[in-house]
């Protein structure tokens, strides 16, 4: 089902003629225009913003879902929607924050998103009453109004992918990955990520299949088919059941073979998707991240989960932290770009610049380098990032096996990855990327590499 056929069911029986409807919609739009400014205003994530929105929480469950689809369309079309809204300017625009996000997100409802035209424009023009700005409410309905009428003519003669990626990290990818590869990354990026979810008993697969409506992808993941609304009010959710987490990010821990009654170092491990699915494999897990804040989420999915029990929470700071004797078994998810994850968090594409970039490079490598330090002899060491560029995952591999020669790669085969050849690569690590399996929905882009210690 497409973004635009969900939108049309969840807003086809609202008319802005009718007084309650229209106060419903005015109140989604307001919370998105609110959203929309701490994202692209004051560089705040985008989850962190809706989770600490109170007027976004108390929406009903159908305007939530509205009002986040929304803000998340501007944020993954941002650069088609300004280039149409330059064109449609007879004058030049108002340099007004609340105008220009107003407009934003009448052209997105417009463009992409299936809103009847009216009641993008009326909508608008109420935010911009609401915010008693009104005389930019004439120019804001003369903009959407020209939108509305010749946008989708503007919109044809687009390249779609290039307009709406940072000219930076385009050409990171296309360093990487070359022309064909970076395009298909970009277009990949304009669609919603699939939701996938890891259970917690394996014997419980069966009946989650059937409840969630869902299919078995890769290791053990479910991906569901209806992936609308929220997963709160989803089955099994509040009971600890299960937990999001995308497909590529379920793989890492299954590649340590059977870790029942093992102790597992988890390195940066907030928010605990891995630790989870680690404790949930009987292994006892010493999770360990720098930030107290994180780890408090954590805890507190681990409480959900009932898996608390199994894990010893430790706040410091993986370049530094040792255990009291060296580790068999270290999963290392670097705190990285996240740019694989841009389907689900397009706020990435606004919010990581390529100084962040550098900086992750060199802490990644300095964790890594740590990690493989505190490695006991013939132990497994696991590294992955949920970034796209290869200074991030293949190049850090590289630099520790040529600067350790007792370090062993260990290949990853399609047997471990539940068949999924295709994100395999020819040195036997996992490179996902965004347009792969895209018959079955795609995947996050992830690295993953398999290191061990010769004896």
């Amino acid at each position: 089902m497409s973004q635009s056929t969900n939108l049309h069911d969840l807003y086809a029986d609202h008319d802005v003629g009718d007084a309650a409807a229209a106060m419903e919609m005015l109140a989604a739009r307001q919370a998105a225009l609110d959203i929309l400014g701490a994202v692209l205003g004051e560089y705040k994530a985008l989850d962190g913003v809706l989770e600490d929105s109170k007027a976004f929480r108390t929406l009903p469950q159908r305007d939530r879902a509205f009002c986040r689809m929304l803000v998340a369309t501007v944020l993954r079309r941002l650069g088609q929607i300004d280039d149409i809204l330059q064109q449609a300017e007879e004058k030049p625009a108002p340099k007004n924050i609340i105008v220009q996000n107003t407009l934003r997100l009448g052209a997105a409802q417009i463009l992409f998103m299936g809103v009847p035209d009216h009641a993008a424009v009326d909508t608008s023009v109420r935010l911009i009453d609401a915010a008693e700005m009104d005389r930019q409410k004439g120019f804001v309905n003369a903009m959407l109004r020209t939108v509305a009428r010749v946008g989708k003519e503007w919109l044809a003669r687009q390249d779609e992918a290039t307009r709406n990626t940072p000219q930076w990290l385009l050409q990171r990818w296309i360093e990487d990955y070359g022309l064909r590869g970076a395009g298909q990354i970009a277009q990949a990026n304009l669609s919603e990520a699939a939701l996938d979810i890891t259970i917690k008993d394996e014997k419980d697969r069966a009946y989650w299949i059937s409840a969630l409506k869902a299919v078995q992808l890769g290791c053990r993941t479910l991906r569901c088919k209806d992936g609308r609304g929220s997963v709160q009010d989803m089955p099994g959710f509040n009971d600890g059941m299960w937990w999001v987490q995308d497909a590529a990010a379920a793989i890492p821990a299954h590649l340590f073979g059977d870790v029942s009654g093992k102790t597992v170092l988890d390195l940066c491990a907030a928010p605990g998707g891995k630790t989870a699915q680690l404790a949930a494999m009987g292994a006892y897990v010493v999770a360990l991240d720098r930030s107290a804040q994180r780890l408090k989420r954590l805890r507190q999915n681990l409480q959900r989960l009932r898996l608390e029990e199994k894990v010893e929470v430790v706040v410091s700071d993986a370049t530094v932290w040792r255990p009291r004797e060296a580790a068999q078994y270290i999963l290392c998810d670097a705190p990285c770009t996240a740019t694989g994850t841009i389907r689900r968090h397009p706020d990435i594409l606004h919010l990581k610049t390529e100084t962040d970039l550098q900086r992750l490079v060199t802490v990644q490598a300095e964790i890594l380098e740590n990690a493989y330090a505190m490695l006991a002899p013939g132990g497994i060491l696991v590294y992955c990032v949920c970034s796209l560029q290869k200074e991030e995952g293949e190049k850090q591999i590289e630099a520790l096996l040529s600067k350790h020669s007792n370090a062993i790669k260990l290949a990853i085969t399609p047997e471990e990855v539940g068949g999924l050849s295709e994100i395999i690569t020819e040195d036997g690590d996992v490179r996902s990327l965004p347009y792969h399996l895209p018959t079955l929905g795609g995947i996050d882009g992830f690295y993953i590499s398999r290191i061990s210690k010769s004896v």
